[in-house]
């Protein structure tokens, strides 16, 4: 390796993140930087550019902050930095294909649309894997949970799968909107996409937003959710990067639900 090092501000604009998220991770002993200048800026070297690329990977997979720190510094050491990052390719690799696979079949609807032909039911939900959080679901809210919404899944016409798949789409997209607009997440805009957000999340046998009296707790956890979890926080991600586009969501979810449910 080089002698070169980056100040904070350019490894957050490089990672697409904040300086003061890089702050925090240097605070809980996750990254510490390189050196400090004279100005008190903090620097980092690429051992440092090396391991803040892990830490983002295993962010990605949904691991909180703690447990980075127990994959990244175990007691007895397992695995070297490069044995480690051919683990993290494998999995990107895999939802590389996932995603592949989704838009291969976006793209074969489209086209079948377009040119009049016959949907292939059969093709349509290529890559799109709703079993693939059950261990989740079933320890976050019970395995009845995870049956009665898998039941009710799997009882749906392929048009209504599609209908749920696009208002999910666009509901992300709105979101974003709204994020980036720079709206008061209490205003009337923000508010109406939060009680579409919820009459959505309702409309899922199981979750605890269809029971009454449950769905207030359910939809402010939820909300904290979206910001701690990169894997649900990417779906309201806004040019800007970090978790803005989540925090926007959870605001606006936690002011409906104190003053609706």
């Amino acid at each position: 390796m080089t002698g070169r090092d980056w100040s904070i501000q350019e490894i957050a604009r490089l990672a697409g993140t904040t300086s003061r998220t890089l702050r925090h991770y240097d605070d809980v002993g996750l990254l510490p930087p390189s050196r400090i200048a004279h100005n008190g800026y903090r620097h980092y070297d690429e051992a440092a550019l090396v391991r803040l690329q892990r830490i983002l990977l295993l962010r990605e997979l949904g691991l909180g902050l703690p447990q980075i720190a127990e994959v990244l510094d175990p007691v007895t050491p397992r695995q070297s930095e490069e044995s480690a990052l051919e683990t993290h390719l494998a999995l990107l690799r895999e939802e590389q294909n996932r995603l592949a696979r989704q838009i291969a079949s976006v793209e074969n609807t489209i086209n079948a649309l377009k040119g009049g032909e016959e949907l292939m039911a059969e093709n349509m939900f290529d890559g799109f894997d709703h079993t693939q959080y059950r261990d989740e679901v079933e320890q976050r809210w019970g395995r009845k949970t995870y049956a009665d919404s898998d039941r009710w899944w799997r009882g749906m016409t392929d048009a209504e799968r599609a209908d749920w798949q696009q208002r999910v789409s666009d509901l992300g997209r709105d979101w974003i909107a709204a994020a980036e607009s720079g709206i008061d997440p209490a205003s009337a805009e923000a508010q109406d996409v939060a009680r579409r957000h919820i009459e959505w999340l309702t409309g899922i046998p199981g979750t605890p937003a269809a029971v009454p009296g449950d769905a207030k707790g359910y939809v402010i956890g939820l909300g904290e959710m979206y910001v701690a979890d990169p894997r649900f926080g990417a779906n309201y991600a806004t040019s800007a990067g970090g978790t803005q586009g989540a925090e926007f969501v959870r605001d606006a979810l936690r002011i409906y639900a104190e003053g609706n449910l």
